[in-house]
């Protein structure tokens, strides 16, 4: 069995009859419930739900702090590639976009550990594009090894790869993994991913099981919100994560919940516009969901809004970010791949993290 038997039980399934009969009495049964069942989750991210967001959050806020405490996890992305050979028509890496493209040597990553590390961060997430042939599995476990000197934690958010590659990382030094499905709607997926290792579907649908097979720690799932309704997205997404943590409880499981942005050859026009309330609803609904889910927001999010979610449901923020190569050392060698809206570094983080009561961890150990 793979996800896409899971998924397949609601691919017809009547989503907006089932939102639309949803009634105020409906969410406040689902609230008072101390497990909840795929359709009360559906439930909480049904229009009604909205209605009642301030106390699904308070339910939200409540659990959190019993599953996580007061703490929230600071990290940092790394970019050791936009190379890539995918055709993604709402990414600026889209291998028909106009841009410089590198990839950096093992020096250059060694300048980007020792920069990053003088910031402060012990947890980085290293990015490539989708590019097998320019960024190898061998490459990738390389840098990590380089970058393990200076980071107590590494994830990776990379093109798909087999278990035996994800093997070869976790040796490396590699702990966390993360992949977008990007949208679960298979028809809408093929419109946007026109070329490229990417296009395929159910080999990406699966990578996150591959991950978790070959022993990571932490696996960590999402869609790209704005490409599809965001409240079938956001479902199948802590669909997604269920089935990873009920298959392989050893696993720890997360999810990001990224909004899409503006980037470099942007004519791609969203679906649909995910607000700041359907965001929090999205986040909140997930930890009434989940108890243990682990909820990543990063910076895409404009600074006032990720002041206002520490205690929702976050556990894991990102800060200093830079979406170019070579950023962190000062070296940027290409353009962006979207533009960040929180550009606040990690002193800065952290202080708005403590002015809301809460703890900035910048080490935690598996």
């Amino acid at each position: 069995m793979s996800f896409y038997d899971k998924y397949s039980e609601y691919k017809d399934f009547d989503f907006d009859g089932f939102f639309n009969s949803v009634t105020d009495s409906d969410v406040l049964r689902a609230l008072g419930k101390e497990r909840l069942t795929e359709r009360d989750f559906l439930t909480l991210l049904s229009p009604a739900a909205g209605n009642r967001l301030e106390e699904i959050a308070q339910k939200a806020h409540k659990i959190t702090i019993q599953n996580f405490g007061r703490t929230v996890t600071l990290f940092t992305p790394l970019y050791l590639s936009n190379i890539c050979e995918s055709q993604c028509v709402y990414c600026g890496f889209n291998r028909q976009n106009d841009i410089k493209r590198c990839k950096l040597n093992f020096d250059e990553v060694e300048a980007e550990g020792k920069a990053i590390a003088d910031m402060g961060f012990s947890h980085i997430i290293i990015l490539t594009g989708e590019s097998p042939k320019a960024t190898p599995a061998g490459y990738i476990a390389e840098c990590a090894r380089i970058l393990k000197k200076y980071a107590a934690s590494i994830s990776v958010e990379v093109y798909s790869l087999e278990v035996e590659d994800y093997k070869l990382l976790i040796e490396a030094g590699v702990d966390g993994f993360t992949m977008f499905q990007e949208t679960y709607n298979p028809e809408l997926y093929e419109k946007l991913h026109l070329a490229g290792i990417k296009k395929d579907y159910r080999y990406r649908l699966d990578t996150p099981e591959r991950a978790a097979q070959a022993g990571m720690n932490v696996v960590n799932v999402g869609a790209l919100l704005g490409l599809d309704d965001w409240r079938k997205e956001s479902f199948f997404t802590a669909l997604h994560a269920k089935y990873i943590r009920d298959k392989y409880p050893a696993v720890d499981v997360a999810v990001s919940l990224p909004r899409i942005r503006p980037h470099v050859g942007d004519e791609f026009v969203p679906a649909s516009i995910v607000t700041d309330a359907d965001l929090v609803q999205i986040m909140t609904a997930s930890r009434v969901f989940i108890p243990r889910l682990g909820i990543t927001i990063s910076t895409r999010e404009n600074p006032e809004f990720r002041n206002n979610i520490i205690g929702l449901g976050v556990t894991k923020i990102s800060a200093g970010a830079k979406t170019e190569v070579g950023g962190h050392s000062g070296e940027e060698k290409t353009e962006a791949q979207f533009d960040v809206s929180d550009e606040r570094g990690i002193e800065e983080m952290a202080d708005m993290i403590i002015s809301r009561g809460y703890q900035p961890v910048y080490k935690d150990w598996f």
